[in-house]
């Protein structure tokens, strides 16, 4: 908690700056981005190809949701709002790159020796991990596809509140929160699919944990 106040107290200082100086909000953005690959490449360090894996899936998720987002048009392309809307979207792809890969390196220790079975038959990387690489998919987006659907019913999510305080209508705070958790289901998905399907071209397999 110290350390999330002294974060939180530093973005406030720099959003300000970013206020005066609009162009400034992306380098935010590669900031925010850069951390979230380096962070999920650390904890993804004990796979193979894991921290390239991490980066390259974490990257692509994040920059094509973003991509999408402001280039539709869907958020207005004030600093403080796509700083917004790319935190949160950035946010999203670490986690889920971070349990996908988890997810991939269990699945994979779990079902070693059908992986080495297909291995020996021939079969490429690719395919001799493709179960366990689709479990790891699946399970990742499990939060995600949580959140979509109990918005509103068991919880008020983060950017209808902020919203709503920020003083938007309760229409304007629900069409934003629609727009992030779209953002957060295609990048999550993406990022995903890209880090499992790099981390699978691996010639070796993990360790045992």
């Amino acid at each position: 908690m110290i350390r999330a106040g002294v974060q939180l107290a530093a973005v406030t200082l720099l959003l300000r700056g970013v206020d005066s100086v609009p162009w400034t909000a992306v380098l935010f953005i590669i900031l925010m981005l850069a951390t979230a690959s380096l962070t999920t490449a650390r904890r993804a360090a004990s796979l193979p190809l894991g921290a390239r894996s991490a980066v390259i899936g974490t990257t692509s998720g994040a920059v094509l949701s973003i991509t999408i987002i402001l280039g539709t048009g869907l958020v207005s392309l004030g600093p403080t709002s796509v700083i917004a809307v790319a935190g949160i979207v950035i946010g999203g792809c670490m986690t889920v790159s971070t349990l996908s890969l988890r997810h991939y390196l269990a699945n994979v220790r779990t079902r070693r020796d059908e992986v080495e079975g297909w291995l020996a038959l021939g079969a490429l990387p690719r395919t001799a991990t493709d179960l366990p690489r689709l479990i790891a998919v699946r399970e990742a987006l499990i939060p995600n596809l949580d959140q979509t659907k109990s918005t509103g019913l068991v919880t008020l999510p983060g950017a209808f509140v902020g919203a709503l305080f920020g003083g938007a209508s309760a229409l304007e705070a629900a069409q934003f929160q629609l727009v992030v958790l779209a953002g957060l289901a295609l990048g999550g998905t993406v990022t995903a699919l890209v880090a499992t399907h790099v981390a699978s071209g691996s010639v070796s397999l993990p360790a045992d944990g």
